[in-house]
């Protein structure tokens, strides 16, 4: 490209030097304010202004209706200043036309291409890009206040992860999702009702293909049109906000597809994406790896999560992933990758970026989370970057994930010969930030339904659901269950298809769905819980060597030890009476939580009344009590408040 001669100053750009500097030196971190379409008015005239990224063009210009798809009659000018920024200004051309941008390349290819940062779609399987804004009236600022106050203070996450077009569907008939609008009505008020403090879609940016589940992204910076507009979206997440909740979003960075419109080749050479298909195709998902190595391109996808948490007040950003990026041998056999420059598998480039992200985020808004689906040892995913890690507010404990679920699918009679699957986790529990997810992985592809994985009878599985559920809440680290689960949902995910909400109308479903209830509420309400969720001041081992028995008992803490909660987890379907528990107060004791109480389908083994102790030494304790441990199921014990005041009191 022929360097230009600098404009004069009267020339119309929103894009200054130090906006170029930024941009190449990779620390733009919201080029959405500057590049794609922006409806402005220079010199009192009234247009759009047009910008996009594209150095290995030759000529560049907008098509749309306006000029019947045309390309050379909207053209865009190269800037002199070498960036490879084309641009352009069109008087009197307004808010909700369909473009591309129609590029001739360097290569001889001819190119139509949707905006890389295009703030709206066409309906697909239509791919052009719309002149949008968001112009939008929020009124959430008491849920932003009350966020800031709240940064980097201990809070319970309990996330209620949705796929939004098959959450739930208008009619059997039409077999039509819901809209943003409609959303906001049915999903905000089931969640709150629900207890979740925040809900986590699965991708919402704009993508080709419906069955990719959103993981396949050419739109990053426009919220899909299958729903409704931007300002739609917005208002379902005003309406999550001014109910208390939370909004997560699921975010790709790690690959995007090879559509035609989208970032591939986008300007006839490689881009958005490594050149060599050792590093720049991701044979799991054929599709393209970005190059993080790239100033422009980290620009590009810092500015994009910037974007959600700004534009959109988003809460946070869960990363699709993270060992994909980490990793130059990721899937890859040998010969099939390329070492670093140490020759190791570690992918520096992408790790670097991770942690600029991460620290991007955080300091610009401290309140926000970033969470990690990180499925290695890797070391310090969520640490700071100043001590060596990653940075990531949490991670997903995917080892969790797979034990737990290995071990619930044993029957319970071979259940002690297991029992390290089921409390290896806290070896390592509090080597992250780790939230324990159920996630839509887990339903999908082959593998059923949770409750499918249930051995035994109709009542055993059911029995077997709740007490993992229990277990779940019990555990050091945040939540996660992927919608479906929390009322028994028995057929595999279909992306196609509603959520089966008539088996609530069984008895079976209807109990596991307010157990999940009441877990999200004792969640919250109990600090212990929640507190030290992180650090291992929060739990301590009671007992965990009755495997005869399959029983395991811990405690969950707080700095004031009248906070203490005792849980008892029993893995078998034999009630255990008269079972002696060491405790580390003396007192009067109550059961808060048993997931065998018949309201959730229980045989209603319960604890009665208040259980008093007695100087017997046990577990290493000074006082003990007797307990009935039920069936196959989880009671979480406490001092009464009553014997706390008594106690404070003498």
């Amino acid at each position: 490209m022929a360097k230009k001669s600098k404009p004069e100053p009267e020339q119309t750009s929103l894009l200054t030097d130090f906006d170029i500097h930024l941009f190449r030196s990779g620390k733009h971190y919201r080029l959405y304010e500057k590049l794609g379409a922006h409806e402005v008015e220079f010199g009192g005239v009234a247009g759009t202004y047009f910008a996009v990224w594209a150095p290995n063009a030759r000529a560049v210009s907008v098509i749309g209706y306006f000029n019947h798809w045309q390309s050379g009659v909207h053209k865009l000018n190269p800037r002199w200043d070498e960036s490879g920024i084309w641009e352009g200004f069109f008087p009197g051309m307004k808010k909700g036309e369909a473009y591309k941008y129609a590029i001739h390349s360097n290569t001889g290819d001819f190119l139509e291409k949707a905006d890389p940062m295009g703030y709206y779609a066409e309906l697909p399987p239509k791919t052009a890009s719309i002149s949008w804004d968001h112009t939008y009236e929020w009124h959430d600022q008491e849920w932003l206040t009350q966020r800031r106050a709240q940064a980097g203070k201990p809070k319970p996450y309990a996330v209620y992860e949705v796929h939004f077009g098959s959450w739930r569907r208008k009619t059997e008939a039409e077999n039509r999702s819901l809209t943003y609008g409609e959303m906001a009505q049915e999903l905000v008020s089931y969640v709150k009702d629900m207890g979740f403090t925040h809900v986590e879609f699965l991708p919402l940016m704009e993508h080709p293909f419906y069955g990719s589940w959103g993981y396949q992204l050419t739109g990053y910076f426009a919220p899909t049109s299958r729903y409704g507009q931007p300002q739609d979206f917005m208002y379902l997440i005003d309406q999550f906000h001014q109910a208390g909740i939370g909004v997560i979003l699921d975010w790709v960075p790690s690959h995007f597809p090879g559509d035609a419109h989208g970032l591939y080749k986008f300007d006839g050479t490689h881009l958005y994406e490594h050149a060599d298909p050792r590093k720049g195709f991701h044979p799991d998902w054929s599709s393209y790896i970005f190059n993080y190595g790239r100033n422009e391109v980290r620009s590009f996808l810092i500015s994009n999560a910037i974007f959600w948490l700004d534009r959109f007040h988003i809460d946070g950003l869960r990363v699709d992933a993270v060992a994909s990026m980490l990793y130059l041998d990721y899937s890859r056999k040998a010969g099939e990758w390329i070492p670093n420059q140490y020759g190791g598998n570690e992918n520096i480039e992408a790790i670097s970026f991770l942690k600029e992200f991460n620290e991007t985020v955080y300091g610009s808004f401290p309140d926000a989370v970033t969470i990690a689906e990180e499925s290695t040892a890797w070391p310090g995913v969520s640490r700071p970057t100043y001590i060596g890690g990653l940075g990531f507010g949490q991670k997903w404990m995917m080892g969790w994930m797979h034990d737990t679920l290995h071990y619930f699918k044993k029957d319970p009679v071979h259940r002690k010969y297991h029992q390290n699957d089921i409390t290896f986790s806290i070896m390592y529990a509090f080597t992250e930030n780790f939230m324990l997810p159920l996630s839509h992985d887990e339903v999908v592809h082959g593998k059923g339904s949770l409750i499918g994985r249930m051995p035994g009878d109709e009542w055993r599985r059911f029995a077997n659901l709740r007490l993992m559920f229990s277990y779940m809440f019990t555990h050091p680290g945040t939540k996660l269950l992927f919608m479906g689960g929390e009322f028994g949902q028995t057929a595999e995910w279909n992306h196609e298809r509603s959520l089966d909400w008539h088996l609530l109308q069984y008895a079976p479903h209807a109990g596991v769905q307010l157990l999940m209830k009441h877990l999200n509420a004792l969640y919250k309400q109990e600090r212990a819980l929640y507190w030290f969720g992180f650090d291992h001041k929060g739990f301590e081992w009671v007992d965990y060597s009755d495997r005869e028995n399959s029983i395991i008992i811990y405690a969950r803490k707080t700095e004031d030890v009248a906070d203490t909660l005792l849980v008892v987890c029993n893995f078998t379907p034999e009630v255990r009476y008269g079972y002696r528990l060491g405790v580390p107060q003396r007192g009067m004791y109550q059961e808060i939580f048993n997931s065998d109480h018949p309201q959730y389908g229980g045989t209603g083994v319960l604890n009665q009344g208040s259980l008093a102790t007695l100087p017997v030494k046990y577990h290493n304790q000074d006082y003990s009590i007797a307990i009935t441990i039920p069936p196959m199921a989880i009671t979480v014990l406490k001092l009464s408040q009553a014997q706390i005041e008594f106690e404070l009191g003498s």
